[in-house]
């Protein structure tokens, strides 16, 4: 008989340490769902325990902080998000405030209807000497623009819309590769894209900027404001 009652309570221990330890089923979501399983559990091994080897204090108490311990994290986690809304509500409040600017972000494309268009070249230490070559759908140079010495940051390049043999660069989409050097040596320069804010979106991934040129852009990928 007493082998029969000690078996029981070992087997409800290790079903509240499974409970407290995250090896649960999916009916066990909840802190609360937790917290009755816990009680119901104790109170079962408590009926059930040997008279003869009664249950073991440090026992319960290690149950008890475990439990605790679950509780806890499941409030800290609630908290946490409740944070992480709220600051990602402020931000879109923030990010409105950009909708009609325009700014520059990475990419490499420029639309054109005759007149040409901006675009930009970050430069993180500057350069003696930029060079924005412009290129058609079919990835044929059509027009290289060629600027003397750049200092550290962003540059606004202007694209009149002519092709280098005097001819104005047909309708339509284009890329552009962009190159620096500083006494003959390459030096570090991305491509940058000139776009107007149209809209702010709060995703799953954080706030987004929705641009004329129908990208969507992080807050944090904007290098400068117009």
């Amino acid at each position: 008989m007493t082998t029969s009652v000690q078996s029981s309570t070992n087997t409800a221990s290790q079903a509240l340490l499974d409970s407290v330890n995250g090896v649960k089923n999916t009916a066990t979501s909840s802190a609360s769902a937790t917290q009755d399983r816990f009680m119901t559990l104790l109170v079962t091994q408590m009926k059930n325990q040997d008279p003869l080897n009664p249950m073991d204090n440090a026992q319960v108490t290690s149950q008890m902080a475990q439990l605790s311990t679950v509780t806890g994290i499941d409030k800290l986690n609630a908290t946490v998000e409740s944070l992480i809304g709220s600051v990602q509500t402020g931000q879109s409040y923030q990010a409105s405030g950009m909708i009609g600017h325009n700014v520059l972000v990475p990419g490499n494309k420029i639309s054109s209807t005759g007149t040409g268009g901006y675009l930009g070249v970050d430069l993180p230490i500057g350069a003696d000497k930029l060079t924005v070559t412009i290129k058609d759908s079919a990835g044929s140079t059509i027009r290289t623009i060629s600027l003397g010495a750049q200092s550290t940051g962003t540059a606004t390049v202007n694209w009149d819309g002519f092709a280098d043999n005097g001819s104005v660069a047909k309708t339509g989409s284009y890329s552009y590769d962009v190159a620096a050097t500083t006494a003959g040596q390459s030096v570090a320069a991305s491509a940058l894209n000139y776009a107007q804010v149209m809209s702010v979106s709060n995703s799953s991934s954080g706030i987004k900027l929705n641009l004329s040129n129908l990208a969507s852009v992080s807050t944090s990928d904007v290098k400068e404001i117009f």
